[in-house]
């Protein structure tokens, strides 16, 4: 009979805390512990006394170390890329390692800044997010001037600073999360209303793509858009309006695709790469893409064995540094990458679920904007190297060469961090 009661009494506890998940309410004697408005999700904590003083507890170790795998293979990759980059007559002022240490660079000055990053709390970034906007949107600007933004290929996106090039693009991407955050905070309380709660967000979206069009960067728009779509759905923008943006988005892009020949002859390359008409021209890198990602077959040619990074497959380093994988680790190797970068994005997910089911909805929209931007950049990188979408100039989040990307990626990667060690502070029932 006894046993029977404590059995009774494990189930009613039991229930009572799945309860409380979703009612954000868990009482003490059914938690057993101090009251949560969270599922913690196999996080240890512990009672913390009333007036006892807390500090931040210890990161999120196994996403850390996720991220500095992706950067370690990606270093190692960028340099198996471009080692025979110097015998190009293009590049025979470089050398061999010359890619691969501005790479390096990136990476630790990346590292030193996201370390600062991590110390500065989330309520400075919801301070700061109009001005880190209008910001990005000055450098944008700034692009499109003679004399101030450099052109590479044909594309004017960098600003030089001497001894290395800035590119606002990436900076935009951040600072869109950090504002469209702040903005669908402060509009809470009208986000049932469409003109009211989502044209201003829309006209300074609208804005930034104007500038990055000029330059042309469709692909930097394009996960602009989809960062902002996204925090406004998941801040509260009921699904009707949530589609009818989808459906603007959509119209906006097929009508941009329409209304230029080039990037209407990438999207019919795209459809048949290998054609005579193609293979030669915009489908030329789409076509040795795939062509390296088949010679990879299962378990790849082996490190440093890639024959189309020998000035067949162009910008090999950057957006293409996936069909080098491919080619050198094979299936395999492209498996791992793309199940490194689903863990990466929805754990960053899970801690921005947390972080607003603790009532902290800004710091909450801000992790879940990164995980939509890793994620998304990800995604259609890895869809351009594989065939699946039309080529688009996106690099790999934190493996491709480019000193902006990976730099403004640590920074983010440092926030989302920040965030969770808030979260783990709040549960141990200090302040945030």
């Amino acid at each position: 009979m006894s046993e029977a009661l404590t059995l009774s009494q494990r189930m009613q506890a039991s229930m009572a805390r799945w309860t409380g998940f979703f009612t954000g309410r868990v009482s003490g004697e059914a938690a057993g512990v101090q009251s949560l408005p969270v599922n913690l999700g196999g996080y240890d904590y512990a009672r913390a006394n009333a007036g006892a003083p807390t500090r931040l507890q210890s990161v999120d170790q196994a996403l850390v170390w996720v991220v500095v795998a992706l950067l370690m293979w990606g270093m190692v990759m960028v340099y198996s890329a471009s080692i025979a980059m110097p015998d190009n007559p293009r590049f025979s002022r470089y050398s061999h390692t010359h890619f691969l240490t501005r790479h390096v660079i990136s990476m630790v000055v990346g590292s030193v800044m996201a370390l600062l990053v991590f110390q500065v709390r989330t309520e400075t970034w919801e301070k700061i997010a109009r001005p880190l906007f209008v910001v990005s949107l000055i450098l944008l600007a700034l692009v499109l001037i003679p004399f101030i933004g450099k052109g590479v290929n044909g594309a004017r996106r960098w600003i030089s600073f001497g001894i290395f090039n800035f590119q606002p693009s990436e900076l935009a991407k951040f600072a869109t999360i950090i504002y469209a955050a702040d903005y669908m905070v402060r509009k809470m309380d009208v986000k049932e209303r469409f003109f009211r709660a989502v044209l201003p967000m829309g006209a300074a979206v609208a804005l930034a793509g104007v500038f990055l069009l000029a330059e042309p960067d469709m692909g930097a728009f394009m996960v602009i858009a989809i960062i902002a779509m996204g925090i406004l759905f998941l801040g509260g923008v009921n699904a009707r309006m949530f589609f009818l943006i989808f459906a603007v988005l959509v119209g906006a892009f097929v009508m941009m695709i329409a209304a230029s020949p080039w990037r209407r002859e990438r999207i019919f390359a795209y459809l048949d790469p290998f054609s005579a008409e193609h293979a030669l021209g915009k489908g030329y890198q789409l076509s040795h893409s795939l062509i390296a990602i088949g010679r990879g077959e299962i378990w790849g040619v082996g490190l440093g064995g890639s024959v189309e990074k020998l000035h067949w497959l162009p910008e090999a380093h950057t957006d293409f540094l996936l069909a080098v994988i491919g080619e050198e680790f094979g299936l395999v190797g492209v498996s791992i990458v793309i199940l490194m970068f689903l863990w990466l994005s929805r754990r960053i997910m899970v801690i921005g679920r947390q972080a607003i089911a603790l009532d902290k909805v800004f710091a909450g929209l801000v992790a879940q904007g990164v995980g939509i931007w890793i994620g998304f950049q990800a995604f259609i990188n890895m869809g351009v190297n594989l065939g699946a979408l039309p080529t688009k100039g996106l690099t790999l989040p934190l493996m491709s060469y480019g000193g902006s990307a990976v730099m403004m990626n640590l920074i983010a990667i440092a926030v989302v961090l920040r965030i969770d060690a808030e979260n783990k502070q709040m549960m141990r029932g200090g302040r945030s």
